[in-house]
């Protein structure tokens, strides 16, 4: 006797998935791509999308973003110029890897590994020599790689952030809040002194205040301080 077309329906329900498509979805690479250059950064994305064990769950312009993206989604990798945090590559990975500890970073540079000056290991840099298919190999072998650089670091060295004690957010005046906030959100001093309208030499002067009065020397810093200060909000994860 046929089994009816409800049986069969049944059949195919209750049919277990397939284990090597579970394992494959456990096995993905979930990536965050930052990078102030546009075309740069979406190319690096659309490369790593090609890839059958590789996922881009985000891409970020600027560092705030950046942030936000990895203590949203938690990535294996953050593909990332760390000079849109404006500090070292190791000041950028100890940002990230502070609040997503299993986060590995792969840096995006166009300088030489002899003009770096860092400690970082030469695999953590894609250089500008680097091939396509070099960087998706680099991407798989970081992912790869137990622990982080930062996490091999002395907890003295980690432990420099947060930043030590600064003015408290009511010690600063209400313009230099509203500057901080814009340039702690990607926004270059030309763009807050439009937004502001402002001129920029008066923006830089309020910037050069800042960091002297917060005793911070990058913008790495500066974000850091914001988020801290909760004047640039983040995630509640955070």
């Amino acid at each position: 006797m046929e089994p009816s077309a409800t049986s069969k329906s049944l059949a195919i329900k209750e049919r277990p998935v397939c284990p090597v498509t579970q394992n494959e979805q456990d096995q993905t690479i979930r990536c965050v791509v930052a990078h102030d250059i546009a075309w740069l950064r979406q190319g690096v994305r659309r490369l790593l999308d090609d890839e059958p064990d590789i996922t881009v769950v985000a891409e970020a312009e600027d560092a705030v973003q950046t942030l936000r993206d990895v203590f949203t989604h938690r990535p294996d990798i953050v593909v990332v110029d760390h000079h849109i945090f404006e500090g070292t590559a190791v000041q950028t990975e100890r940002l990230i890897v502070r609040e997503s500890p299993a986060s590995k970073v792969l840096f995006l540079t166009n300088h030489d590994e002899e003009s770096r000056g860092d400690d970082l290991a030469d695999s953590a840099y894609a250089v500008r020599r680097t091939s396509a298919e070099e960087l998706v190999g680099m991407v798989r072998k970081t992912a790869a790689i137990e622990g982080t650089a930062s996490a091999q670091r002395s907890g003295a060295e980690i432990a420099e952030w947060p930043l030590n004690p600064a003015p408290r957010r009511r010690d600063l005046t209400a313009r230099e809040r509203e500057i901080l906030k814009l340039l702690a959100e990607g926004q270059t001093v030309r763009s807050a002194a439009n937004i502001l309208g402002l001129s920029s030499k008066t923006v830089d002067a309020h910037k050069f205040n800042l960091m002297r009065k917060l005793g911070v020397h990058n913008k790495a810093e500066l974000v850091m301080w914001a988020i801290q200060s909760k004047i640039v909000k983040l995630p509640a994860s955070f």
